[in-house]
């Protein structure tokens, strides 16, 4: 029970640090609102607190230097709710059609969506590691990205522009 509890609590905190990065970098209010409401759901809670969280609430270390995890190493279950979670716009892989014949291909993200999911990563950084900038995370991590080019000219400036 202490896992779910200590779970609650993350979301909780991460959804304040997510909202005022919100405020930060103009994204409607609506969205700074109801950003990550699916981490609630029986079908996102219960696997994340497992796959973050042990018995006794302490954490499971699963991320890499970066603060990045790959949820493909993770158990199915996990991989049943990140499945879930990253079809909120706000992630980048909600942008992603799959040809069928397995070939990813990105579509343009609108840009409230593209500064939701850089107060995002500013909410997650706070709420893990207390590091508000979200631009050395991203350099770290980009590469793994599959970004369409619009998209990434419009993270591009909203980095060299701060807001």
């Amino acid at each position: 029970m202490k896992r779910y509890w200590v779970y609650f609590k993350y979301i909780v905190r991460h959804k304040w640090y997510v909202f005022l990065a919100c405020l930060e970098w103009k994204v409607p209010l609506h969205l700074a609102i109801f950003h990550d409401w699916t981490k609630f759901t029986a079908r996102e809670f219960k696997p994340y607190a497992h796959n973050f969280y042990n018995a006794d609430g302490s954490k499971r270390d699963i991320r890499d230097k970066s603060g990045a995890y790959d949820p493909n190493k993770q158990p199915d279950e996990f991989k049943l709710a990140w499945l879930s979670h990253q079809r909120n716009k706000h992630h980048w892989q909600a942008w992603i059609s799959i040809g069928d014949r397995g070939q990813p291909t990105a579509m343009p993200m609108p840009e409230k969506y593209v500064r939701e999911m850089v107060a995002d990563w500013t909410g997650a950084g706070r709420a893990i590691s207390g590091r508000k900038d979200p631009w050395p995370w991203y350099s770290e991590n980009m590469d793994k990205m599959i970004l369409h080019y619009d998209t990434a000219i419009l993270l591009n400036n909203l980095r060299g522009n701060k807001n």
